[in-house]
């Protein structure tokens, strides 16, 4: 219904948490605690594929079933510290620390105008809860770290349980996908391959991004035909679209020693450009060029960063 009781809200949600690593030892032997937590908490939980060293938890259920699963989790982090720290010289015990992945457009109803809301969150449960600055690779997705004792960090999810159900996404959510530890990219006869160790392991999703962008409708050519770019025959139409970015977000388009764009460059098949930034303005201008559907693909990952 909606309304704030007890128990919390008697709505279904789903909640997404980023673990890394400690998933392996605490949610799959034999998958005896995971099934626990599904029968005692009754929230559907499931845990991602892969090899890579992060999984994203999905808790799923009436927002009573889910505070009940994150109790049971929250405690088990607790009894891990506790048998770590017991043969350890380690004398302040550390606290609970679990990462939710919120979508951006939430974000900011989490944090609230001035920092107000979070502020305020901590004050009340006594967790201590950071909001990313920045969206996770290839998503609209933010990180939410949340610590404390299991307690805290109970009453704190609650309270980020009732602004996500007040303030839903907006717009469409690009899901975060953990990726194994930047593997390079290569493209190689129409396919996306991923490089681990020695070997070149075909990558669907990023091959069917490459397909896309390497399609060439029959549009109008807007510009001159640029070669010399991967993929593109010099002959295929390409035109030029321009999109001015502001100052203080151009730096999670390029990323580290220019890691995004470049990304962005490959992912796309798009010639992108990035003006210099002038005296006295507050945007940088960015001039893609490429074929229609190169120009979409490179506007839409910009546009996710």
């Amino acid at each position: 219904d909606g309304k704030v009781s007890e128990g919390g809200l008697n709505v279904t949600l789903t909640i997404r948490l980023l673990m890394h690593g400690k998933v392996k030892h605490f949610l799959l032997p034999k998958g005896e605690t995971v099934k626990k937590m599904r029968e005692e908490s009754g929230a559907r939980i499931n845990i991602s594929e892969g090899t890579c060293p992060e999984r994203i938890v999905t808790i799923t259920g009436p927002t009573d079933a889910i505070f009940k699963a994150f109790s049971m989790i929250a405690l088990k982090f607790e009894e891990d510290i506790n048998a770590s720290m017991t043969n350890s010289t380690v004398t302040s015990k550390p606290p609970v620390t679990l990462r939710l992945v919120v979508p951006a457009s939430q974000c900011g109803s989490l944090i609230g105008k001035g920092g107000s809301k979070i502020k305020e969150i901590r004050e009340s449960t006594g967790a201590q809860v950071q909001v990313a600055g920045d969206m996770l690779p290839n998503s609209t997705e933010r990180a939410v770290t949340i610590s404390g004792t299991p307690d805290a960090i109970i009453q704190c999810v609650k309270q980020i349980c009732v602004v996500m159900l007040e303030s839903p996404p907006k717009g469409a959510t690009i899901p975060y996908r953990p990726k194994p530890a930047s593997a390079p990219i290569i493209f190689a006869g129409g396919q996306a391959f991923t490089i681990q160790g020695q070997y070149a392991i075909p990558h669907p999703d990023l091959t069917k991004l490459h397909q896309l962008a390497m399609q060439h409708p029959p549009f109008t050519p807007l510009g001159q035909t640029t070669p010399g770019f991967p993929g593109l025959d010099a002959t295929t139409p390409t035109s030029s679209h321009e999109l001015t970015i502001p100052n203080d977000l151009i730096g999670c388009i390029i990323g580290r020693q220019g890691s995004k764009i470049n990304e962005i460059r490959q992912m796309s098949g798009a010639q992108i450009k990035i003006a210099n930034a002038t005296e006295g303005s507050a945007e940088r201008q960015v001039t893609i060029t490429g074929s229609p559907a190169n120009i979409s693909l490179a506007q839409y990952l910009i546009n996710a960063r």
